[in-house]
């Protein structure tokens, strides 16, 4: 029996879904998905197997200018992340078209000499007409090695995409168990998905400067386990945010990640959230290569 595995790097510009296809490739939630733009940070890997064939696909941070040190190791994480990889999908919103965001991608491609498949999202809002009128424009701008019309949120195209990635995949013996879906640890994806909580009920209020870190992990002796977690802020008003009226917000936080948690893992989880103020962790290499953003 022949084996195939290999990596597949998916970029794109922030919020063009590169997340949500993730964990439809994936068939399990991964990576963070939320309307706020650039939410995911490192780059996470989601692990398929597809007949004899194990597909690592990394979901690399959204492309784009940066302006601050946290944004600079995003955007080299996720070039850093194609470059690597065996396969790279280029990931766009079809509502966006060939945006100056994507044209920057294109360039950063051509400038890598960096080979993609082309992947347009979101098909499901956009007439059949004007789709085949803005895929014949990408490929004007960049030859792109194929073109799938997809829509990750309800799933169309994506197997399809699935079974021609799974094809491209070099020989060789598999990575990973295959019953294993992702690489990072327990405590980083139970991180995730306090972070994900908190920019679902505070994304007007909260800026990007907060980020969520598992500082315990207790296992207990009836299959239950303890997380305890701290959410960083900049400034104290951040905090008091945060924390809300009476500590209403952070209850109210802490019981819709609790239960994430608890269907993610299959598990009853005790959940245990404290805000502290960190000034300028995002400047902080030490909290960036924790991120997994710096090497």
């Amino acid at each position: 029996m022949t084996t195939r595995c290999g990596f597949c790097a998916i970029i794109g510009a922030p919020n063009a879904g590169k997340s949500t296809l993730v964990n439809a490739l994936a068939g399990a939630k991964i990576s963070i998905v939320s309307h706020k733009v650039q939410t995911t940070r490192s780059r996470l890997r989601a692990i398929v197997v597809m007949g004899e064939s194990q597909i690592i696909f990394v979901d690399t941070p959204g492309i784009f200018k940066p302006k601050r040190r946290l944004d600079e190791a995003m955007v080299e994480g996720a070039w850093a992340g194609a470059a690597e990889a065996d396969a790279v999908i280029l990931l766009c919103d079809v509502r966006r078209g060939l945006d100056d965001e994507v044209l920057l991608i294109i360039e950063g491609l051509k400038k890598n000499g960096i080979k993609a498949f082309l992947a347009l999202n979101k098909i499901d809002l956009v007439r059949r007409e004007a789709l085949l009128a803005l895929a014949a424009k990408f490929n004007e701008a960049f030859a792109f090695r194929e073109t799938f019309m997809i829509s990750a949120l309800t799933g169309s195209g994506v197997e399809k995409l699935r079974e021609r990635l799974a094809g491209l995949m070099p020989e060789g013996p598999w990575l990973y168990a295959e019953d294993q879906i992702a690489d990072v640890p327990l405590r980083f994806l139970a991180a995730e998905a306090t972070r994900e909580k908190l920019y679902e009920r505070l994304h007007e209020e909260l800026p990007y400067a907060s980020t969520v870190e598992t500082e315990k992990w207790e296992e207990r002796k009836d299959g239950s386990v303890r997380i305890d977690q701290v959410i960083y802020v900049e400034r104290e008003s951040q905090r008091k945010i945060v924390l809300g009226k009476g500590g209403q917000t952070i209850k109210a936080l802490g019981q819709a990640a609790r239960l994430a948690l608890e269907k993610a893992f299959e598990r009853r989880v005790h959940l245990f959230l404290f805000v502290k103020v960190r000034e300028n962790w995002a400047k902080d290499p030490e909290r960036l290569r924790a991120m997994g953003l710096l090497d």
